[in-house]
């Protein structure tokens, strides 16, 4: 292993997906334009895992990234953790190998460590060539409307399960799932997934998913870990709702002298949950990244679960409705696959 790779020690590693590391890079809405530098930097830092998607639009650009660290010595391929997601309008057989490998084709590598479903939603299929990603809608920039497509969840986990078994993938996994869907999915599936990546953060816990999840030995990924900070710029979220600000997670930050951040970070790695946050900013990525060097009490623990509203930022239900054709059910209900 490279002598770069100190970042990863046993402390950092997931109990539940062997050689996962516990935090990750999140690249959802990092502009193209900055993401090779952001992912580079944060590499330099000691992050060993990336979490990548098709519909993110920057993987050409992650890629760059993992060429100039490969290139100049800083670690391996072997050293990295790299995820990446199956978008929705590719659940169809035939579309899951090719969709995966134009996947790894803009990363530069030869396989990704996990390869997730991204939503349990299947959408009709939009070739490369007329759109990439193609996003949620039939038309550019979500300007058009959802198109479902009558594929079985079972009939995509099967295509995911080949992909393993060609080695495009080292794990395979799933991502928003709730714990029926996952009953079901376990009931036929020849390869279990490994994770299952989440919303969770101190005002959606979903104690009983992650509960259900890790005692099944499957390991739980928690996207947006900090709240509201993320969608509060999008309108997806009140400033009010910023868990950063919340009066009990300042508190245990100010009585460990670490920042809110450090503090809604670590309240994940405690309950063995991997977080993947994100920034742009050095000094950030620094920060999230240093939530090893303390731990928190069973009582702020207690304190932090405490604090749930059951409040999702990220919701189908919320903003696939202005997606659905006049008059129809997802234009009343949007997608509501949380219910």
């Amino acid at each position: 292993r490279s002598t770069n790779s100190r970042a990863v020690h046993p402390t950092m590693l997931s109990p539940y997906v062997p050689r996962m590391p516990m935090i990750g890079l999140g690249v959802w809405k990092a502009p193209a334009d900055v993401t090779a530098q952001v992912v580079y930097d944060a590499i330099k830092i000691g992050y060993r895992h990336l979490d990548c998607a098709c519909d993110y639009g920057n993987e050409r650009a992650v890629g760059e990234a993992l060429k100039r660290v490969f290139d100049e010595g800083v670690c391996t391929r072997e050293d990295m953790w790299i995820t990446s997601k199956l978008w929705n309008t590719y659940h169809k057989r035939e579309h899951v190998l090719p969709a995966c490998q134009r996947t790894l084709d803009d990363l530069g590598l030869d396989y990704v460590d996990l390869y997730l479903v991204h939503f349990p939603i299947a959408l009709e299929f939009v070739p490369f060539e007329q759109r990439y990603p193609p996003e949620w809608t039939d038309e550019p920039n979500n300007a058009g409307v959802m198109q479902l497509a009558n594929v079985p969840y079972r009939e995509t986990w099967e295509a995911m399960e080949a992909l393993k078994e060609a080695g495009k993938a080292k794990e395979i996994g799933v991502s928003n799932l709730t714990v029926q869907s996952l009953i079901d999915l376990l009931r036929y599936c020849k390869v279990r997934p490994a994770c299952n990546q989440i919303e969770n953060h101190v005002y959606l816990t979903q104690p009983k998913l992650v509960d259900f999840c890790q005692d099944q030995g499957i390991g739980v990924v928690a996207f947006s870990p900090l709240g509201a900070v993320s969608y509060i710029g999008m309108g997806m979220a009140e400033p009010s709702e910023n868990a950063l600000n919340d009066p009990v997670v300042v508190k245990i930050a100010k009585a460990k002298q670490r920042t809110p951040a450090q503090v809604l970070l670590r309240f994940q790695v405690e309950r063995g949950v991997a977080v993947i946050p994100k920034s742009e900013k050095v000094e950030r990525l620094k920060e999230n990244f240093d939530i090893f060097s303390f731990t928190l009490t069973e009582e702020e623990v207690g304190e932090l679960l405490a604090l749930d509203r059951r409040r999702r930022f990220n919701d189908p239900a919320v903003y696939a409705k202005g997606w659905g054709p006049p008059g129809s059910w997802l234009a009343k209900h949007g997608y509501p696959i949380y219910e």
